[in-house]
Formats: structure tokens, sequence, C-alpha cells
């Protein structure tokens, strides 16, 4: 990867760990673009992506953290595609559902796209089912139930 996108990478991660809003908007191009597959939510622009930090932040007090077998797949200077895992904790609302204050780690696959020197955009790749369950709402009651199933 071009060591000046990979800087510009670290300096996002640094600014979204740290809940900095303006730090984060500087990687980001004007024109980013934010998909949440799992939600089907979508946002563009700065102000979109202000919207999506600001979900995330307030909802889960959320930090991005690699972890142990996870990596950078591909990289190069147009996309990057690596997991990663949100750690956090439930501690505002989401999709209806009243904060628990639980705990969680949710494993994660993001690309990210280039523009100009700048991140033009991420995709988000996760199971909402499990973040779910981790944060009390098991939305799949019958899963509890079965043989050799992992509990977080």
């Amino acid at each position: 990867m071009n060591p000046d996108l990979a800087a510009l990478v670290r300096r996002h991660l640094e600014a979204e760990n740290t809940h900095d809003l303006p730090g984060t908007l500087a990687t980001l191009h004007p024109e980013c673009q934010f998909e949440d597959f799992a939600t089907g939510q979508r946002w563009q622009g700065h102000d979109g992506a202000a919207a999506h930090y600001g979900q995330w932040w307030s909802t889960f007090d959320v930090e991005v953290r690699r972890g142990p077998g996870q990596r950078a797949y591909v990289t190069t200077d147009e996309f990057y595609v690596a997991e990663a895992t949100w750690h956090g904790r439930h501690v505002g609302p989401f999709l209806g559902l009243a904060p628990s204050g639980r705990t969680f780690a949710q494993p994660f696959v993001v690309i990210l796209t280039f523009r100009d020197g700048l991140m033009a955009g991420e995709r988000f790749h996760y199971d909402l089912a499990s973040l779910l369950r981790q944060i009390g709402a098991d939305p799949i009651p019958t899963l509890a139930r079965l043989p050799h199933r992992i509990t977080p």
C-alpha cells in the first residue's frame, strides 16, 4: 500500500477511536460514502459521515481494534480490505432497543476506497444478529438451544 494512504488510514483510525469528529472528517473526501450492509443504512458526504460516526459513538461508545488472526487482505492505491473488531458498550438506543449497558466485541470486514489522497468510502459487513445478541436482544432465540454453540 502506498505509504501516504497507509498513514491516512492510521490517522483516520486514531481520530475515530478518540471520537474526534473534525480529525475523522479531515481524512475523508467531501463526497465520501458509507454503507452499513447489516442495517441497510447509507450516508453521503461529510454531513452523512458525521451522522454515521455520531450514531456509532453515541449508541455504542465504540473503538476499533484488530483482533488475533485479523489482518488486511488486499491493499492497493484504490482500495483496502481488512478485518477488525468493534469493542464497545451499548449506551444509546439502537434499532429501537433501549441501551443495555452491555459490552460487546463485534468482528467486521471493511472495504475502504480512496480518492484524491483521501478516504472516499467505507463499506461495512458484519453479523447484525451477533451484535444484537451481545447487547441483550437475541433476534433468534432458538439459537441458544443449538448444540456446540459458542456464547458471548
